[in-house]
């Protein structure tokens, strides 16, 4: 019998996280959980997102609570249990003792790509919204609490090499590779979040990971200095890439 694990996938948005999310509930072994601190996020800071209404009232808003969910039964009887997991709703104020019990994989994208896409969605982001502070504070705390650097995985990687990067990530985490996890049905699925019409339309349309990304792409004066904000954050933890 296989020891269950719980693999917390931690990334900013525009990250190929959704597609990576469904490529773990493909396995068919594996449950999936879609950003369950959102809820909570958004409740604790009052910040406006899209469908902020309906996001609260789809999830809990006690972290306590979700946390509890992040650590309990596996959902279906599955050994794996895959949660999405955005750095940007880990708040100072949320405590964060059940992280121990998870296992850590940084899900990392350079800053010009998050930037050229999550503008497209919502306007005129700034340094908080895409996540990669909190990600490199998230990865020094979780390298601190298990003695060792957490995985890391580069979603152009991912693109480039889908196979390769995947079998090296699952190696890494322990458990087998497969082909299931290459392929998805196209459309929602049942364990979108409530969000999912408003940022997962390109996903919807895709049946599995789209082809290597090409140049970076230009961003306009207005970006420029954020990319640079953004981009040292990125750095610390791409020699960690497997």
């Amino acid at each position: 019998m296989r020891i269950a694990q719980r693999i917390a996938m931690w990334s900013g948005p525009r990250n190929l996280s959704t597609a990576l999310m469904y490529s773990f509930a493909a396995r068919g072994d594996c449950a999936v959980v879609d950003e369950p601190f959102y809820g909570a996020y958004l409740h604790a800071t009052g910040i406006d997102h899209p469908m902020r209404d309906e996001v609260i009232a789809s999830q809990s808003t006690d972290p306590a609570a979700v946390a509890a969910q992040c650590l309990g039964p596996i959902p279906a009887g599955h050994s794996l249990f895959y949660q999405k997991q955005m750095t940007m709703h880990m708040i100072p104020e949320f405590d964060r003792g059940f992280m121990a019990g998870l296992t850590h994989v940084f899900l990392i994208r350079h800053p010009a790509r998050v930037i050229a896409s999550y503008a497209r969605k919502r306007e005129s982001p700034v340094l908080a919204d895409i996540g990669f502070v909190q990600q490199a504070e998230l990865f020094d705390q979780v390298a601190q609490m298990q003695g060792a650097a957490p995985l890391v995985v580069d979603s152009s990687d991912i693109r480039r090499a889908p196979r390769e990067t995947l079998t090296r990530l699952c190696r890494s985490l322990g458990i087998p590779f497969t082909e299931n996890m290459l392929h998805w049905p196209a459309g929602p699925k049942p364990f979108d979040g409530i969000w999912a019409p408003h940022w997962y339309d390109e996903v919807w349309k895709s049946t599995g990971f789209g082809a290597a990304e090409g140049e970076l792409p230009k961003l306009s004066a207005e970006f420029e200095g954020l990319c640079e904000a953004a981009l040292p954050y990125y750095q610390r933890l791409t020699p960690h890439k497997i």
